[in-house]
């Protein structure tokens, strides 16, 4: 069975701090899966780590439903989260219901995200009345780099950091079950998480979250075309894997590889009749 909304909430209540990572594909998500992740965020930041966008303002329905997914069939107990991409929920009530309908009845998750605070509380109501959990995201918002002028921290002034609070109270009052705080002052981020009665879930945003999200092609080393203040390399799987395929290419360039060990072979005596025919 998997993780529940309900089971995450309990956790905040508990004092139980919450680890989630993200998965964009089905090896991945067994990998999480078996690792006791709880809940895996099918996020639409692989855009830039997977399909090499400079942004994730690109990523499609399209691109999000294959890896979701892939991440669905790869996991039975975790709670599948999948991120909803730009300009898939902005447009009206009905555009957002319909989206997220579509990630939990074709791609199977069992919860959506969308960024932004007061200004998609609407959205989020509408998304949960029919039945769909959905998570919150406020504070650094991928989707918005061109408004924020880039990827900032946010938040630093009186005034943002009032309006972010706000934005985290309209989420709750909507409905939303958790919220992920991105790249905040640690401060704000504690006084959010004190003031609301849902998980909030970490990124940059200091150790008094109930909960952390990390890209996991940033946590392992994948992903090395910058590496973000916030995250913590607990692998470096590229010098690895670079490694590896070096030392494959020159054993077959070398001819050292493959081996008979790696090989099939034929019984002898259809090896003979074979010579007969064709020699």
């Amino acid at each position: 069975m998997r993780t529940t909304i309900s089971q995450l909430k309990e956790m905040k209540q508990n004092k139980q701090k919450i680890a989630i990572l993200t998965a964009y594909d089905y090896p991945t998500a067994q990998i999480l899966d078996k690792a006791g992740i709880p809940a895996i965020l099918v996020g639409d930041s692989l855009g830039m780590v997977v399909l090499g966008y400079d942004s994730t303002v690109s990523v499609t329905m399209e691109d999000m439903l294959h890896h979701l997914k892939a991440v669905v069939r790869g996991s039975q107990k975790a709670l599948i989260i999948a991120d909803m991409p730009f300009m898939t929920y902005h447009l009206s009530l009905e555009q957002a219901l319909l989206n997220a309908g579509r990630f939990i009845q074709e791609g199977g998750a069992q919860a959506v995200k969308l960024e932004g605070g007061v200004n998609v509380a609407d959205k989020v109501k509408r998304i949960v009345d029919c039945g769909i959990p959905v998570m919150g995201h406020i504070g650094l918002t991928p989707q918005s780099v061109n408004q924020l002028s880039g990827f900032k921290v946010q938040g630093k002034t009186l005034a943002t950091a009032l309006s972010l609070i706000e934005d985290a109270k309209a989420l709750e009052k909507a409905g939303a079950f958790a919220i992920v705080l991105e790249t905040m002052p640690a401060e704000l981020a504690a006084i959010i998480t004190a003031g609301i009665s849902i998980p909030t879930i970490g990124i940059g945003a200091g150790e008094e979250c109930d909960g952390q999200v990390q890209v996991i092609s940033d946590m392992l080393g994948m992903f090395t075309d910058f590496v973000p203040k916030h995250t913590k390399r607990y692998a470096d799987l590229n010098g690895i894997i670079t490694k590896a395929v070096s030392e494959y290419a020159a054993e077959v360039t070398k001819g050292a590889f493959p081996t008979l060990k790696e090989s099939f072979t034929l019984d002898k005596k259809v090896l003979e009749e074979l010579k007969k025919c064709v020699l």
